[in-house]
Parts: C-alpha cells; sequence; structure tokens
C-alpha cells in the first residue's frame, strides 16, 4: 500500500509507540527522515536511531526517551504541511511552540533544522512539524 504522505506516517508511528510504551520503532528509511530524526536526536526526544537494512529495503530504527517516572519524553508530535497544504513561515515569523519549550523543525534552502537556528540564520522555509 503506498503512503501518500510518507513523514506523517513516520510521525505517527513515533507517536503512537511513544504512547503505548514501546522501546523503539521501525520506519522506512529516506534522507529526508533521517534529518528529522537527527534532530529529534538532537534536541532530546529520542535516545538514538540507526539504519539497518531489512531484506534491501534501508529501515530507520528509532529508539524512544522515557523520563524517569515511565513517561514518553515527547508528548506530542504533529505534522504541520502536508502534500496539499504547505506552510511556509518566514525568519520573522517563526512560530514559537509552547513558548520556547517546544520545536518547530523547518526545511529551508540550507537544509532541514529547528525554527530557532532557522531564525538565527535568517531564513525561512516549509514548517515540517511540531514537537513538544
Amino acid at each position: 500500500m503506498s503512503v501518500s504522505d510518507p513523514v506523517a506516517d513516520m510521525l505517527t508511528k513515533v507517536r503512537n509507540a511513544s504512547a503505548a510504551g514501546f522501546e523503539k520503532v521501525d520506519v522506512i528509511s529516506s534522507k529526508f527522515k533521517v534529518e528529522v530524526v537527527k534532530i529529534l536526536k538532537s534536541e532530546g526526544y529520542i535516545k538514538n536511531f540507526k539504519k539497518i537494512n531489512n531484506d534491501g529495503k534501508e529501515t530507520l530504527r528509532v529508539f524512544l526517551k522515557y523520563d524517569a517516572n515511565n513517561k514518553p519524553v515527547i508528548k506530542g508530535i504533529q505534522r504541520v504541511s502536508t502534500p496539499g497544504r504547505r506552510v511556509y513561515a518566514g525568519y520573522k515569523k517563526m512560530p514559537r511552540i509552547f513558548n520556547g519549550y517546544g520545536t518547530v523543525i523547518v526545511s529551508t534552502s540550507t537544509g532541514i533544522i529547528t525554527g530557532k537556528k532557522a531564525a538565527e540564520q535568517q531564513v525561512g522555509g516549509e514548517l515540517v512539524c511540531t514537537v513538544w
């Protein structure tokens, strides 16, 4: 079955696995997804990730992170731009998630970065997703 929005599919799998208390989740890999997961790791939302090869298909294994009370670190993760509705923001209008406690991931001309870095570099782009 083909998926019309593979990034939203990955975010949904991470959200559901985190809510269910799973240790890890596997998603089909792509360069874009790897960059999004790198940001999730650098911002402290996941433990780690690695690329594995399942029967000739590149798969991305994401290791989820929980706090001391076994509550998921990812409280919410939401896709902003969709294939049918692209959402763009300039660096001056970059949204703040929960007054800076959350993170917005932006696809810019310099690559996929957080909203804070985009504002610092004075570059706008497409809003991929928000995480809190």
